[in-house]
């Protein structure tokens, strides 16, 4: 039985409808903090207990007691009875989102694009850092633009990540159907940046086909690694994997950049899928080396669809 689209989704572009969608699903993905935190004031963790910190909670009548400095002058004005203000202790804990848009990802076969599918997955990434009430931003690349959106709070952060991955996939898709693209290791690039903005005891995900990990990108997420937390997402096509058994003859094949012509047969379909093993070997390897945990994530299948059949609601503390 063939599968649906997501909703308001076509599988090619990406539209803030299809984006908001999973502002209802936040509860798929639990990002409480199952470890350590590597940063001693780290996260956006709010205490139980209530008291003077960073995070307004809420207003009540003013007891006997309370912190006269803390009386809301506005609202004792507006209902004519003292009340005071009170406060949730917190500590900073952000979440950040790199989100590669590269041009390998404007690829896929069956239902959606590698690229579709990585907003979709940062879309809900995002909303459910707000639901569990941490700080969430992002640092959104293609092959010629980058977005840093600095972490915020409430229903804000994940507004400005939702703007800026349709504006960014757009254009990327234009730029892409143009044939326009740029020989730079974007991937390369946004790590360098994202070293240099992510603070200590942050929550990293790196939402990426890993197709551009070059020795300077492993560098920069190593040292990233060493006070942070850090999640890789990878996307990938079936077509990527294995070639069609109804495929064969001479056929042409383009990466994006480059088209070549070569001819299928069973030895070259063999050593087509040996390829694609040995890259993803190569890949975890190296991540694991990193301390970064990974997740798989496919092109040919809703995203909800996916977190069910595997289970992944808890992305803390697991390798899938």
């Amino acid at each position: 039985m063939a599968l649906n689209l997501p909703p308001f989704a076509n599988g090619v572009d990406v539209s803030i409808k299809e984006l908001l969608e999973y502002r209802g699903r936040s509860a798929l993905i639990d990002l409480s903090s199952n470890s350590q935190i590597k940063s001693h004031m780290a996260g956006t963790l709010v205490a139980k207990t209530k008291g003077r910190g960073m995070e307004f909670d809420e207003a009540r009548h003013y007891q006997i007691g309370d912190d006269i400095r803390a009386i809301d002058w506005r609202v004792t004005a507006r209902t004519g009875k003292t009340h005071t203000k009170i406060y949730r202790e917190e500590r900073e804990r952000p979440v950040i989102l790199l989100v590669d848009l590269n041009h390998r990802q404007y690829f896929g076969s069956q239902l959606l694009l590698k690229s579709v599918q990585t907003c979709h997955l940062a879309s809900l990434l995002a909303w459910s850092a707000i639901a569990n009430g941490d700080r969430v931003g992002a640092l959104i690349f293609n092959d010629v633009a980058h977005r840093e959106l600095k972490p915020r709070n409430r229903h804000h952060g994940a507004l400005a990540i939702v703007e800026y991955l349709t504006k960014l996939h757009q254009q990327g898709l234009q730029q892409f159907k143009q044939n326009i693209q740029t020989s730079q290791n974007t991937f390369e690039q946004s790590c360098l940046r994202l070293r240099r903005v992510v603070k200590p005891g942050s929550l990293v995900f790196v939402l990426s086909d890993f197709s551009q990990m070059s020795d300077k990108s492993i560098k920069q997420l190593q040292l990233l690694s060493r006070h942070n937390e850090i999640i890789g997402c990878q996307m990938h096509d079936p077509l990527e994997q294995q070639l069609p058994s109804q495929l064969s003859g001479e056929v042409a094949v383009t990466d994006g950049l480059q088209r070549s012509q070569f001819v299928v047969n069973q030895a070259r379909r063999k050593q087509y899928a040996n390829n694609f093993e040995q890259h993803q070997a190569n890949t975890l390897t190296i991540l694991r080396k990193l301390n970064i945990r990974a997740m798989h994530f496919s092109s040919h299948l809703p995203l909800l669809e996916q977190l069910k059949q595997s289970n992944l609601h808890q992305l803390q503390g697991q390798n899938v």
